[in-house]
């Protein structure tokens, strides 16, 4: 469906939490907007930057709460695709994300794979001047794996001022209807991580 690496690059200068989806040949295959102020978070991905066209919806289905699960529908909200639900007290040392399929059922899991990076990361971060060149050193490196154990895909940090840019490599072939809860599940969480550090 995707043509991998996909690259995630954050719009700088923007007051909304924006960032461009594109793959191997550089084609543009999403634009991800973060609604501000809403008291439940809200994400809508559309085909470009145009935003002249909705693929899909991400909704939070609670307020500010350590467990929040984001539910994937489609443009008009008619149907459910799935869900990403944050794990707070597993994420708390290590991001612990769970994908749950249109059956409520856990389908993958994303986790990061050094939790040491993203601590370094978020300490540099708070110190004046040093923090503008940490998107350099600390790259912290996600991972999304089956209930078996194979890893089917890793996005990594990339060198970047702000740390802007994210790469998503492919490593195993998905699942009928694995790819897009994937994307969509990876898209929320690069929202909700970079907010973190």
């Amino acid at each position: 469906m995707f043509n991998f690496p996909l690259q995630f690059t954050f719009k700088i200068g923007t007051l909304a939490n924006d960032f461009i989806v594109t793959d191997a040949n550089q084609q543009t295959i999403a634009y991800i907007r973060q609604k501000m102020l809403k008291l439940k978070e809200e994400v809508v991905v559309f085909s470009d930057e145009s935003k002249s066209k909705e693929l899909f919806h991400i909704n939070a289905d609670k307020w500010l709460d350590f467990n929040t699960a984001y539910t994937f529908s489609t443009a008009n909200q008619a149907m459910e695709l799935g869900k990403v639900v944050r794990k707070g007290w597993k994420s708390l040392w290590r991001s612990h994300y769970e994908l749950v399929d249109t059956n409520e059922q856990q389908d993958v899991v994303i986790t990061e794979e050094n939790p040491w990076v993203k601590f370094w990361d978020g300490l540099f971060l708070e110190i004046p001047i040093i923090n503008l060149f940490t998107g350099y050193f600390f790259n912290p490196k996600y991972i999304v794996t089956r209930k078996d154990g194979t890893i089917v895909a890793r996005l990594s940090k990339e060198k970047s001022f702000w740390g802007r840019r994210f790469k998503l490599d492919k490593l195993e072939e998905f699942h009928e209807g694995e790819e897009l809860r994937v994307m969509l599940g990876l898209m929320m969480m690069i929202l909700l991580e970079r907010r973190r550090g």
